[in-house]
């Protein structure tokens, strides 16, 4: 710091003439000698305090100086980041600020002579003036000196293609005027010069030249760049010339790093590698409860290899969550990492495990005995709803001027976990050192989109754990794969878990990470619990685990999908209580079942559960799930009498629930076996005892196909939902079960069972009785097209993989998506579809009245809401709790535009001012009294019970 703290000194009034900002409100402005002497110390102070030792390694590793080259080259970067600003096509925007520079010699048009200033942005003419400097300073050949400059072309979040470079090239004038062409150059040579020096490169760059700069390299210098300067173009942090006062430079900077007040990234200890004792200081195990033979396993094999990738497969409940998070622990302690991201499938998995990842975080360890507190963020777009996330962002009064508009502006605090103000927002959130967040998080990783350096920065420096590996289908696998080639050549560690996994996808996954595998190793282990090992261009294991001793048998039968045969299944399986599950694979098909059992069983013993609630609805219902038949150390109520739970997939991960009966509509068998994971999922009494005499045998009835058929035909709704070729795979290899002809040959035996069937289904071999091979064949024909054009389609804005040459990152995001990352447009492109319409839904009654609806708890139900200014704050998050997903149909273009049509004829215009950060933008439902509506010719009805149902009007 103390180089460019003396930056300024000797320049020349030239030099010093040149502008970097200019506040139009204070007419105050910031020399860019000074906006680059405080970038570069910022991106000393990130290096020396924020930014993960795992990150740093990956940047000293290509310098022949190590870490003492990096961090030089880290401070350069950043000083000399905004060069492009030394031109005329940028500094002719402000005309006073211009007419100064005339004044010293730097002519320039009026900003009205220069039209196409345009192709000449500061990030791009910064780019190409460091190119040319280079060069001409120090001998660099035109390409390699394109791998250094690139980082300036990229600070704005989009690094500037070929053809960008082109179009200026033939515009020098953009970057020099005629007629002062040589005064430019002195200057703009004079203000490179000087940050060479003062970063203490200038003797460095002679050695730098043969260097080749790897392109993960390049991404995270642009993603420190981004974010150094995005803290030193803050106003209230770096304050212009006239508020500077007296203060000197360091001084200048300590101060704002003292107000910033970043917290520093997890250092972690290596940890007691002793398996009992670490996970009896992590987690809370139940009473006398001790550690599993798959979690033992996993701590041995983590302590014994390389920080890189370990597949985690094992049975639903054996505790593989506490087991990544362990081996996450001892993989930082060696790697660097300074915190850990954790990835699931969806919002609702999402802050369950949020929960969860925040006890272990206070019992977490580090390394240094004054480490303060710790960033945390639940990364997805409703993370401000979740009570355990806004415990953490406390509403503050001071507020920081920042630079980008999407940024919230509150502070929090708590002695040990915080949601910091600067690390939150879209773009900004994935830099807390601890995440846990959807799938999309990680796989935005790979989308072509504006700020992508920033998300490589952010993952680049973590521990990754992807969990429930088997829910994601061939489109999002793609992009999958891609992040994992990314996340290997940073040397991310990660940690993949899944209940079960095809091999073929097992090796698919190794290989992308690791560049290799040992395709009979890792591909043909049949063993179950397993872990599998990789490390970067190096080997791969597979090691297997000895089964917990928990089991369960599960006798499997055909039920044929008629809803007078299952009630009355139902009506002489519960005839002594018990509690029965019955998972849809459609809502409409929920809904329908649900309204039949009433009829038969009762209106008070059968619930449903789907997603087509509203979201505090959702939370409601989840949270009573877990009520009524969570696990017994729980203490919940589960009831006595005839009671049952007809649920969609909501059903299949993330709730600890537990049931007497299951009925599932035929689905891909590795998600039938975690409905099955449902089933007698904890012990009740001796040999279940505690469970009616007629349910203490675990049973399956598999419903939702026409069984009489040759091949078995599944129902319409399911064939929308899965494929009709997987679907037959699974009936196929469950066909010797489910036709058995004794007790043993109809029972399913978890977890034994569980790699055998997936192996089967997923694998190769023809499988089924002969008479339904063909049309076996047919339909896996059209998987096959299916999954082609799956990854096709996948490549349109997917990042280009890892270039190994060394090659300038020159046009990395062209094409892309622009700022579509976390937003819905964003998540269709990693989602395959269209997002579906959401909406906020309130109450709109006859005499005008808005108000929220009347059934939500905690007096939010039946608040009126203003319709002529914007809701207060209270208000207004109480609204945006009530977002409602529209079902499948409003996905279709044509329903989907003529709903939006519709719902923005009804826009209140008070609510859409920006201070309303709730409500602005949102589309809103309006139900009348009854909790109806219509849109885009669909009848919709709201029971807080039932939720959404929507019916074609004819």
């Amino acid at each position: 710091m103390a180089g460019l703290a003396r930056l300024g000194s000797g320049l020349s009034v030239a030099a010093r003439q040149v502008w970097a900002k200019h506040d139009r409100d204070e007419d105050d402005w910031l020399p860019l000698w000074r906006h680059l002497a405080d970038s570069g110390a910022v991106a000393g102070l990130l290096w020396d305090e924020w930014l993960p030792a795992q990150v740093r390694d990956v940047i000293a590793a290509a310098l022949p100086g190590g870490l003492k080259d990096a961090r030089r080259l880290v401070v350069w970067s950043a000083a000399t980041h905004d060069i492009g600003k030394a031109t005329p096509a940028f500094a002719c925007q402000v005309e006073l600020l211009a007419e100064g520079m005339r004044k010293v010699g730097l002519e320039m048009p009026l900003r009205g002579q220069m039209d196409d200033r345009r192709l000449a942005p500061h990030g791009l003419a910064g780019m190409v003036l460091l190119h040319e400097w280079l060069m001409e300073r120090y001998g660099w050949r035109k390409r390699s000196a394109w791998q250094w400059a690139v980082v300036a072309g990229g600070h704005h979040g989009v690094p500037p293609s070929p053809s960008d470079i082109s179009e200026l090239a033939a515009r020098p004038r953009l970057l020099r005027s005629p007629g002062s062409a040589g005064a430019w150059r002195e200057v703009q040579w004079e203000l490179l010069d000087a940050c060479a020096a003062a970063c203490g490169v200038d003797e460095r760059l002679p050695q730098w030249r043969e260097v080749k700069l790897p392109q993960p390299v390049q991404a995270l210098l642009t993603g420190v760049v981004i974010v150094a300067d995005w803290i030193a173009s803050n106003a209230d942090l770096f304050p212009y010339a006239r508020k500077a006062g007296d203060s000197s430079e360091r001084e200048r900077v300590e101060a704002a790093w003292r107000g910033l007040a970043l917290p520093s990234p997890w250092q972690p200890a290596a940890p007691n590698v002793d398996p009992a004792e670490l996970f009896a200081s992590r987690f809370d195990l139940p009473l006398g409860a001790r550690i599993r033979p798959l979690q033992e396993r996993a701590v041995q094999v983590a302590d014994g290899m390389a920080p890189g990738l370990m597949i985690i497969e094992g049975p639903m409940g054996e505790g593989k969550t506490e087991a990544a998070l362990a081996v996450a622990e001892i993989f930082a302690s060696r790697s660097g990492a300074g915190g850990v991201f954790v990835a699931l499938p969806t919002m609702a998995t999402s802050n369950a495990m949020f929960s969860r990842v925040l006890r272990w975080l206070l019992r977490l360890p580090d390394a240094r005995t004054d480490a303060g507190a710790r960033s945390v963020q639940l990364a997805h777009s409703k993370a401000a709803l979740n009570e355990d996330f806004r415990a953490l962002t406390w509403a503050d009064l001071r507020a920081t001027r920042g630079v980008q508009p999407d940024e919230d502006s509150s502070d929090g605090a708590t002695a040990e976990l915080v949601a910091h103000q600067w690390l939150r927002g879209r773009k900004k959130g994935m830099l807390a050192s601890f995440g846990v967040g959807t799938i999309d998080q990680l796989l935005f990783m790979g989308l072509k989109s504006r700020h992508l350096a920033l998300r490589h920065l952010a993952l680049a420096g973590k521990v990754v754990i992807i969990d429930e590996a088997h829910a994601y289908d061939a489109y999002m696998n793609s992009y999958l794969d891609l992040v994992l080639s990314w996340l290997g050549a940073y040397g991310v560690p990660v940690v993949v878990l899944s209940a079960t996994l095809p091999s073929g996808r097992r090796r698919e996954l190794v290989e992308a990470y690791s560049g290799t595998c040992d395709a009979d190793a890792v591909g043909d282990a049949t063993g179950y619990p397993l872990i599998t090992s990789a490390v970067r261009d190096g080997a791969s294991a597979v090691h297997e685990v000895p089964a917990s001793g928990r089991r369960t048998e599960v006798q499997v039968e055909p039920l044929d999908d008629d809803l007078e045969l299952l009630a009355d299944r139902l009506d002489r399986e519960l005839a002594a209580g018990g509690c029965a599950l019955v998972v849809r694979n459609t809502v409409d098909r929920v809904l329908q079942t649900a309204a039949y059992l009433r009829e038969r069983l009762g209106e008070g013993n059968v619930s449903v559960a789907h997603a087509r609630f509203l979201d505090l609805d959702r939370m409601r219902k989840d949270a009573d799930l877990v009520e009524r038949f969570g696990p017994p150390e729980a203490g919940g109520q589960r009831p006595d009498g005839p009671c049952v739970v007809v649920a969609s997939q909501v059903a299949e991960q993330s709730l600890d629930i537990d049931f007497d009966l299951l009925v599932s509509d035929l689905c891909p068998v590795d998600l039938l076996l975690q409905r099955m994971g449902r089933l007698h999922r904890h012990q009740r009494g001796a040999g279940q005892s505690e469970r009616p005499e007629r349910l203490r045998q675990a049973r399956c009835l598999v419903t939702g196909a026409d069984w009489g058929a040759v091949p078995v035909e599944p129902v319409a709704g399911s064939q929308r939902v899965y494929q009709r070729s997987v679907l037959l795979r699974t009936a196929a290899v469950l066909w010797p079960h489910l036709t058995g002809a004794t007790p043993a040959e109809r029972s399913v035996r978890l977890p034994e069972d569980i790699s055998p069937l997936v192996q089967s289904a997923y694998g190769p071999a023809p499988v089924g009785p002969p008479s339904w091979q063909q049309e076996m064949d047919a339909a896996h024909a059209r998987y096959r097209v299916h999954i082609e054009k799956q990854r096709t389609k996948a490549e349109s804005f997917r990042l280009a993989a890892v270039g190994r040459d060394g090659s300038a990152l020159l046009g990395w995001i062209e094409a892309g998506v622009g700022e579509a990352d976390d937003t819905p447009a964003g998540r269709a492109q990693v989602r395959d579809g269209v997002e579906s319409l959401e909406v906020l839904v309130v109450q709109r009654l006859a005499d005008g009245t808005v108000r929220t609806v009347p059934w939500l708890d905690g007096g939010k139900g039946g608040r009126a809401l203003p319709t002529d200014a914007v809701p207060e704050s209270q208000l207004g998050r109480i609204v945006a709790a009530c977002g409602l997903r529209l079902p499948f149909q409003f996905t279709i273009p044509q329903i989907a535009d003529q709903a939006i049509a519709e719902l923005e004829e009804e826009v209140i215009p008070a609510w859409q001012f920006k201070d309303s950060s709730w409500l602005a933008g949102e589309l809103i439902l309006f139900l009348d009294e009854n909790c109806r509506t219509r849109l885009a010719g669909y009848d919709l009805t709201y029971h807080r019970d039932d939720g959404l149902e929507a019916t074609r009007v004819e």
